[in-house]
């Protein structure tokens, strides 16, 4: 559409074309600038992200072409290449990017650009999304956490800042999906993720398999810190131990008790009742002392091997 709207006059934004009579040295353009030549992407549109290498070469090459005459521009991309961006200057010893936007606030490059970068990698959005479900199940790290916030920012319309932004980014730098779009140099890691949730239609599904991830975390997570209560085992820096929840912090306990000596002991009646009468065992009440579990020893015979259970104190 050109500024007037009469999207015919030279105004017109459009891509790279090459100038009349230079169709032959067509081969001099890198595959970059081709793209945006054979696709009619203007650089301010670039499918690039902003600031990286493949962005600022391209920049650079478009500069240089032009003034050989043998690309013409849109008005909005000659101003850019009259910019000094793509070159660096030298600031305390340090090489930095010369005319190069600062993002501070929340910006992605435009959905013509972004989408014009899944359609080169992936085909169509419904296959990118695809792609993205099936390699956030096969690794199903902490890549869905961060993958489900863009699918909320996605469902509820917000828009994240930069700073979000770089911290999802940071969550998944060692995401396998994210290599490919960093090793094609996409517009913005983020804005590409944002696109492809949005296009394919994949949020709802990324949400519901973050639940089921979540149950399966927690229950994990439970199974691991609450162990068997009441059950004890041989083992131990002693015979025996034995996990119980002390009623006054709520928190669990090990207990370790008994020695060889018991165990040798457990079917001499006469040894079990002179154990029950000096350790006083039928006033041992609490179950997170060592006396409890080593007076009722008989009781649970079985599960250590000892024999048959017994109801009897030492």
């Amino acid at each position: 559409m050109c500024n007037c709207g009469c999207n015919t006059c030279k105004t017109k934004i459009r891509g790279p074309l090459l100038t009349e009579g230079k169709v032959k040295v067509k081969s001099l353009l890198s595959e970059n600038l081709q793209y945006h030549v054979d696709k009619n992407v203007p650089l301010f549109e670039s499918v690039f992200r902003i600031g990286s290498d493949a962005h600022l070469n391209l920049i650079r090459e478009a500069r240089k072409m032009y003034s050989r005459d043998i690309i013409d521009l849109c008005e909005e991309d000659e101003h850019i290449i009259k910019t000094h961006l793509g070159e660096f200057g030298v600031y305390e010893g340090e090489a930095v990017p010369l005319d190069l936007p600062m993002l501070t606030e929340f910006s992605m490059p435009s959905e013509a650009a972004t989408k014009a970068a899944i359609l080169k990698i992936f085909g169509t959005a419904e296959k990118a999304g695809q792609k993205l479900l099936d390699t956030i199940k096969r690794e199903a790290k902490q890549s869905i956490y961060a993958i489900k916030e863009i699918a909320e920012f996605v469902t509820t319309g917000e828009k994240p800042t930069s700073a979000e932004q770089k911290k999802i980014i940071e969550q998944l730098k060692d995401f396998a999906f994210m290599g490919v779009l960093l090793k094609l140099g996409v517009p913005s890691a983020f804005s590409i993720l944002f696109m492809i949730i949005k296009e394919s239609g994949i949020a709802k599904d990324l949400l519901k398999l973050n639940e089921s991830l979540n149950e399966a975390k927690k229950k994990k997570k439970k199974e691991k810190k609450d162990p068997p209560l009441g059950k004890p085992k041989r083992g131990g820096p002693k015979a025996y131990y034995v996990y119980v929840r002390d009623p006054k912090t709520k928190k669990i306990k090990k207990v370790t008790f008994g020695s060889g000596g018991l165990r040798a002991k457990i079917r001499n009646k006469k040894a079990r009742n002179a154990f029950a009468k000096r350790h006083d065992c039928k006033n041992k009440k609490d179950r997170t002392k060592a006396s409890y579990w080593s007076c009722n020893l008989p009781r649970y015979a079985s599960q250590l091997g000892l024999g048959a259970n017994m109801s009897t104190f030492w």
